[in-house]
């Protein structure tokens, strides 16, 4: 009888050999387990996956929010700004600033950049080219703290590490938490940031344990299970 091979890429199979992916780990370990597995030849984020025990249909039970990473996202953000007051935002370290003109460039299919901010103002014309940014996720949102009067403060957020997130169709949720160059203490301390932050977003309609399973991972790499219970404990 043949020998069943394991599927997968080398790096795939090598990792299998490292990590046992069948078993649940503290964040502490995960982290440092996946310090251990075989990398790319860039520097790839890292991730974590929560499946969330909530009802994606119903409008009460939507989770979406920030987090402010302690350690930072490890990416160079790329920041534009809707304003009518574009030589504050440039001064402040946006990549682009501008209203009318700014506008003109993205209807015609310009999204060169991660994070979009608007001033509360500026809004009323942004609005016109929502269906180019929503669906990219790139909409201001007052909820997401893109959409201020303090552009200064908004740009260095972005820029210093917040990021968002929103659960998908299927309740699962993405959350960046840095870069494979991080050491596992720094993985470590921004994923604790980022599932507290998810724990916050808790809709109040949902009832139960809320957190289902959290996967921790980088670009090329098998994902490492989490434990959950001391965080639905919270």
């Amino acid at each position: 009888m043949a020998t069943q091979q394991i599927k997968g890429s080398k790096r795939y199979r090598k990792s299998v050999e490292i990590a046992d992916l069948t078993k649940t780990y503290s964040v502490e370990e995960a982290s440092a387990l996946l310090n251990t597995l075989p990398n790319a030849k860039f520097d790839e984020t890292v991730e974590i996956y929560a499946s969330l025990d909530v009802d994606p249909r119903k409008s009460d039970q939507m989770v979406r929010g920030t987090v402010k990473l302690p350690q930072g996202s490890g990416k160079k953000v790329r920041v534009v700004v809707f304003t009518e007051n574009p030589e504050d935002a440039l001064a402040a370290g946006a990549e682009e600033a501008g209203l009318d003109d700014l506008i003109e460039k993205v209807s015609g299919g310009w999204t060169d950049f991660d994070v979009a901010i608007s001033t509360t103002s500026a809004m009323k014309s942004v609005r016109k080219i929502a269906r180019v940014l929503g669906p990219r996720g790139l909409m201001p949102n007052p909820k997401s703290g893109t959409v201020t009067d303090d552009i200064a403060d908004g740009i260095d957020e972005v820029k210093a590490g917040r990021v968002e997130f929103k659960m998908d169709k299927t309740a699962n949720v993405a959350i960046i938490v840095g870069k494979r160059s991080f050491t596992p203490e720094q993985i470590s301390e921004n994923v604790e940031a980022a599932v507290q932050a998810l724990i916050d977003a808790r809709p109040e309609a949902v009832k139960s344990k809320y957190l289902k399973s959290l996967t921790l991972s980088s670009t090329m790499s098998p994902g490492i299970l989490v434990g959950v219970t001391k965080f639905n404990k919270v």
